[in-house]
């Protein structure tokens, strides 16, 4: 059974434009991980966005696991939708600890489901030492497992990634993307990578889309 699926999605911006996306369709089984290919400017990072429910399409259906997120009668704000998000700089809150960031977005649950739920996720990214220290106090790859912990930490129904390794060196890049494909697996969380790296999608992806202009 389908577990995501984006059904002949156009998007443009402004009235009138030419759209960047025109009736774009995809489908993903439920703990699939697929990457987006493809250069700058091509409309990879839209698609995320329309995904998260930061832009609407113009035409087409967003459904996960058989809610529609997005047609022509409704719309789902992005708060209500259980998508994770990881960025290129991390976004980490700087004034936030390690496990203070990974709590953040866990607000509905009791404070012993919260306690466990950090202890989870501190352990999935090997980083329980590390839990009382500041965002400057860790490297680039450690920041990095902290936003993952994050982005997973609420039980997301699908994460979203959009060029997580662009500031990393080739050395650390080449040993996270294996970290980052052992604990996609081990969440078993339907995931999007979006790249214009072609050996990212190839190291931690089931299968590629390519998009071009």
């Amino acid at each position: 059974m389908t577990y995501f699926q984006m059904e002949e999605i156009s998007f443009g911006y402004g009235t009138g434009s030419r759209n960047v996306i025109q009736e774009f369709t995809m489908r993903m089984e439920q703990g699939e991980i697929v990457g987006i290919l493809g250069q700058s400017g091509c409309g990879k990072s839209t698609l995320l966005r329309l995904i998260a429910g930061l832009e609407e399409p113009k035409a087409g259906r967003i459904v996960i696991n058989g809610r529609i997120l997005v047609d022509q009668r409704q719309f789902v704000e992005p708060e209500r939708r259980g998508v994770g998000m990881i960025f290129q700089d991390y976004a980490l809150f700087p004034h936030l600890t390690v496990e203070q960031n990974i709590l953040f977005g866990l607000h509905g649950l009791s404070k012993k489901e919260r306690g466990q739920r950090l202890k989870e996720m501190l352990e999935l990214v090997q980083m329980q030492e590390y839990s009382k220290r500041y965002p400057h106090e860790l490297s680039g790859g450690q920041q990095q497992r902290v936003a993952f912990a994050r982005a997973l930490a609420p039980r997301p129904a699908i994460l979203l990634m959009d060029e997580p390794f662009s500031n990393l060196d080739t050395e650390l890049k080449n040993k996270i993307r294996e970290d980052l494909k052992q604990l996609l697996r081990a969440a078993n969380i339907t995931s999007i990578l979006v790249t214009h790296d072609k050996e990212d999608a190839q190291t931690i992806c089931d299968r590629i889309i390519r998009i071009t202009r």
